[in-house]
């Protein structure tokens, strides 16, 4: 059953708070859709799974109702990623619900979160970077187009969602500049190279104006029908480009890495590649650190004859 119908089939109560919720989260707190949607899907999940149990109000919310949601998705096989989450979620809806006066107490202040296994990201090496960005043979407007995305996630590192957001008026072509709104509408500008500059420069004069006869917007990047370009079709240029070049699946998302993992290894300041990301926190930016030293310690062990 979808969230939808789990939704619909919720008591009134549970209902009308899973509603107003998602509307604090997006008006009040700022939240992307993503984060949104995802925090919505977790609380209709845990709402369903209290109202399984006879709960038909918040005031019968409480720790061990909370807790015994967590463990039967674990035992469901989810990710400690998506526990995490999870947890995130339903200590953010119960801390709303007491703030705004709707249960005496928050049962969700002593819920903890499942500590995640932290992976290291995918990260290509400069010389697949390189590949992946090369100009296509035959050049049309969707492949300038293409070309002008790949270069420009790969010189900024910015997220899918912030890249396709960009609007022409954010491009600052004298200083090479991007102007992006991340996570929380937060503003940060982002310089970009010259090759990145050169592939922008061909698509907007010979891509962008022949997408853009059915539109009026000001968007960068366009789709085929005129309309801002979607996520999912740079997912699609990110892996055709991967595969033309002949490496592994690669995302938007490890090119992002693989940015971050450049920079640091060409001795950028970890404190300003955070700035250039748009993390909130140092301690995200620090795994790229821990990349640069699992690449050095790979290269020990390869060339050094006492590795």
């Amino acid at each position: 059953m979808g969230t939808r119908e789990t939704h619909e089939r919720l008591p009134p109560e549970l209902r009308t708070a899973v509603d107003e919720f998602g509307h604090h989260l997006a008006r009040v707190d700022d939240r992307s859709a993503e984060t949104v949607r995802a925090y919505l899907g977790d609380v209709v999940s845990l709402l369903d799974h209290a109202a399984d149990s006879g709960v038909t109000t918040l005031a019968e919310l409480d720790i061990v109702l909370l807790r015994g949601w967590l463990a039967a998705r674990m035992r469901q096989g989810a990710a400690r990623t998506s526990q995490a989450r999870r947890a995130a979620a339903a200590r953010a809806f119960t801390a709303w619900a007491f703030r705004s006066a709707r249960i005496a107490t928050d049962p969700g202040a002593h819920l903890a979160s499942p500590k995640a296994h932290r992976t290291l990201p995918t990260v290509l090496r400069a010389d697949q970077a390189a590949a992946l960005v090369e100009p296509a043979k035959e050049e049309t407007p969707e492949s300038l187009r293409d070309r002008a995305v790949l270069e420009l996630l790969y010189a900024t590192g910015v997220r899918v969602s912030e890249l396709c957001g960009l609007d022409q008026a954010d491009l600052d072509e004298a200083r090479r500049v991007v102007r992006v709104f991340g996570k929380g509408a937060k503003e940060r500008a982002v310089p970009y190279g010259i090759p990145a500059q050169q592939a922008l420069d061909a698509y907007r004069k010979h891509a962008r104006p022949l997408l853009a006869v059915k539109t009026s917007g000001d968007a960068l990047f366009l789709g085929v029908k005129g309309g801002r370009l979607q996520q999912t079709v740079v997912r699609r240029i990110v892996a055709a480009a991967a595969r033309a070049a002949g490496l592994p699946h690669t995302s938007p998302h490890d090119l992002r890495h693989s940015a971050a993992t450049h920079l640091l290894d060409g001795g950028a300041d970890l404190r300003a590649v955070q700035d250039l990301l748009g993390h909130a926190s140092l301690s995200s930016t620090q795994i790229y650190t821990h990349v640069s030293t699992e690449r050095l310690r790979a290269a020990f062990k390869q060339a050094h004859p006492r590795a």
